[in-house]
């Protein structure tokens, strides 16, 4: 690793940094509160501080102590320890969950710690001081530590000038750490997304090289790393920032190979448009709506040997329903490879596709159309029929005007 941390931290007493307790929820206090009572080291880390310091309100708080996590669960009666392959003390407090994680150490030390061509894959190997613990971090801007002790903050890796700077910047070798964890490629395009900052020249050159690494991820891994990037409110920018990186192929590989299509383009970037107003308006995402956009060009490929322009749900003929169901099901076990798809939200994604069917045919009687509102899934399968249209499928406007008159004249009635 190159020499990126200062043996001896800057030390920002409280009166230089903007870090105010009033900032920081009072659950996540408690417990900083009665581990430094214990007699042990407790800081604030990551994304909280650096979110408090940019202004922004953050969505959690995380703990890192020098105490064992059997100690940690030792001070807390509601405290259970979770994870394998990284030990975590999750402890609640006024239904409020403060997730405090032990000082980790690097592997040479010793201890429960695994690696496998380079990848970390089990990682409780403690360290005893908060520069052990540095060395652990991802992102100099993740690296700064808030002292309960006496307020201040610590900063090992010139994190504030990077912070202030917009500047996403791994700690040490960029090739080692994202070899130890492929996942950070997805966190440096998460964070650059979701602050508008760059990410620096070093740290993204190796990314598209490595892109690969991803493939030993446990896919469900990778589908909690999805939901961050594209439910968060910042979904433009991570399909910008993932394609930037040719990290998106290795997410949905048979959706990127259709991105020539202008349509399948245009469905996309909707989609994550779309996703970004509802969150906007505090209105609710759905996984399965966004998946399912993400699938379609794919699908429609599989279904039927046509490019995207020529092709009409309409033209489909023999067991049109049974048709759809068997490529569907293909289609998100083919998916379930890179980045899994929970049965719940796989069910949901065919209700959506199954309806278009529905939704775009020709002779619909009163009786019928009146019977479709009923559906659980009708306005999930309808706002999908209204995104394609948006995306430019002019083969279904005609149903969309349609529909939009019908409601309306059924409201009226």
């Amino acid at each position: 690793m190159q020499d990126s941390i200062n043996n001896i931290p800057i030390h920002l007493p409280r009166s230089e940094h903007t870090l105010s307790r009033s900032n920081i929820s009072q659950t996540a206090l408690n417990v900083l509160y009665q581990l430094d009572k214990a007699g042990y080291q407790a800081f604030l880390v990551g994304g909280g501080v650096r979110d408090v310091l940019l202004g922004r309100i953050p969505k959690d708080f995380d703990v890192v102590t020098n105490a064992l996590p059997e100690q940690v669960r030792s001070l807390f009666r509601r405290c259970r320890l979770i994870g394998r392959r990284f030990v975590l003390a999750h402890v609640r407090l006024n239904k409020e969950i403060v997730e405090v994680a032990t000082f980790r150490a690097h592997h040479n030390k010793g201890g429960d710690g695994v690696m496998e061509d380079g990848r970390i894959v089990r990682d409780n190997v403690y360290g005893s001081t908060v520069l052990e613990d540095v060395w652990r971090r991802d992102f100099t801007i993740n690296a700064l530590y808030y002292n309960i002790s006496d307020f201040s903050l610590l900063d090992y890796a010139n994190g504030m000038v990077d912070l202030y700077a917009g500047i996403i910047r791994l700690i040490g070798d960029p090739k080692s750490r994202y070899q130890e964890d492929p996942v950070r490629m997805l966190r440096a395009a998460r964070f650059a997304a979701k602050l508008g900052f760059c990410i620096a020249p070093e740290t993204a050159e190796p990314i598209s090289e490595l892109g690969g690494l991803l493939a030993d991820i446990p896919p469900a891994r990778l589908f909690e790393e999805v939901l961050k990037l594209f439910l968060s409110g910042h979904a433009v920018q991570s399909f910008v920032q993932l394609r930037q990186y040719d990290l998106f192929q290795h997410l949905f590989p048979d959706t990127d190979a259709c991105l020539d299509d202008p349509f399948a383009l245009a469905l996309i970037e909707r989609v994550v448009h779309d996703t970004d107003e509802r969150k906007r308006h505090n209105k609710p995402v759905a996984p399965a709506f966004l998946l399912a956009a993400f699938l379609w060009p794919p699908f429609l490929h599989l279904l039927q040997d046509k490019s995207l322009k020529n092709f009409s749900l309409k033209n489909v003929n023999q067991n049109q329903q049974e048709r759809l169901l068997e490529v569907s099901q293909q289609i998100i076990a083919k998916q379930q490879e890179h980045v899994t798809i929970p049965k719940r939200i796989g069910i949901l994604i065919q209700e959506i596709w199954l309806l278009q069917l529905r939704l775009t045919r020709q002779r619909r009687g009163k009786k019928k159309s009146l019977s479709l509102l009923g559906h659980p899934r009708f306005r999930a399968g309808y706002d999908f029929l209204v995104l394609r249209a948006k995306a430019g499928e002019e083969k279904v406007t005609n149903d969309v005007e349609w529909w939009v008159n019908f409601l309306n004249s059924n409201v009226k009635q």
